[in-house]
């Protein structure tokens, strides 16, 4: 493991920037920077738009290492190249930011008012490209739909034994058991899903590096304690749905926890912007995002 990059991604200020929209919501999120449906025929071409976008993200001179962590990279993008350089070594040489790869393939249906994550097949030969590729880590994302023992226990049972492959690979796993923002029980599932985690934790081997992402909690700073197992290197927040603003204040609430936002990252961003204008929207939602991740 990269020695270097664990520092940053432990101890460094700043956020980490979720840019890994997949096959389900690439079209959606290309809708909302400006791109219609009707402007791309195939998978290929989609996710080539996509592309372009991100890399708009990864190359303007506001999305730097001085508010930005890290990077949660979708697989077409590690695969794909900014400036001739495969994505993640672009971010890592030219920006100083470490990369995350997520490697979930979706979600099953509905039962137990969670949705598991589909098998993952592949898993071993993704960690293995991205090994070559220098990724430091990965991500999965699990979501709860209500306070549901049973449900709850079994997404993070899934997500633990998927979490050790990954760091029996050498790679640090970011564990995402998302709850659902709107329902009407969100704290209750929030204190099963903690209970169920530490369950786990107290048996885990601490050489075994992991990190979680979490929806924020209703309760402020229920997670921060997860910090007292020495295998914890961060805790970091999804924006699940929230405007920005919002995102953000609930965000400052909670300490040790940092901001990793995918639509609050992105939503003033358009394609028609110019340059200037790009930078603008990017450094202003940079700013806000950072501030709601650092303490005072």
């Amino acid at each position: 493991m990269d020695k270097e990059k664990l520092e940053i991604v432990r101890e460094r200020k700043g956020f980490i920037a979720a840019l890994d929209q997949s096959g389900g919501s690439t079209a959606k999120t290309l809708e909302k920077y400006g791109i219609p449906k009707d402007s791309y025929q195939t998978e290929d071409e989609m996710f080539e738009k996509i592309h372009e976008m991100r890399k708009r993200v990864f190359t303007s001179d506001v999305f730097t290492s001085d508010k930005i962590l890290g990077s949660i990279l979708f697989y077409k993008t590690m695969e794909s190249k900014v400036n001739d350089k495969y994505t993640a070594d672009y971010l890592w040489e030219d920006k100083q930011i470490v990369s995350f790869l997520k490697v979930d393939k979706g979600l099953e249906e509905e039962q137990n008012q969670v949705k598991l994550m589909k098998p993952i097949p592949d898993l071993e030969d993704q960690l293995d490209v991205a090994k070559k590729r220098n990724v430091f880590g990965t991500k999965m994302r699990s979501v709860i739909l209500g306070a549901n023992r049973e449900g709850i226990k079994e997404i993070v049972n899934q997500q633990f034994a998927f979490a050790k492959i990954i760091c029996d690979n050498g790679l640090v796993p970011i564990i995402e058991p998302e709850v659902d923002i709107n329902i009407p029980d969100k704290k209750e599932a929030e204190d099963i899903l903690k209970e169920e985690i530490v369950k786990v934790l107290e048996s885990w081997n601490e050489e075994d590096l992991i990190m979680f992402k979490f929806t924020i909690p209703t309760e402020a700073n229920l997670y921060e304690d997860l910090y007292n197992f020495p295998c914890l290197v961060r805790i970091v927040a999804l924006s699940g749905g929230y405007e920005t603003d919002k995102a953000c204040e609930l965000l400052k609430q909670n300490n040790r926890m940092i901001a990793s936002f995918s639509r609050a990252l992105l939503q003033n961003l358009f394609a028609y912007q110019t340059q200037e204008e790009f930078d603008k929207a990017l450094q202003e939602a940079i700013d806000e995002i950072y501030d709601a991740s650092v303490e005072d």
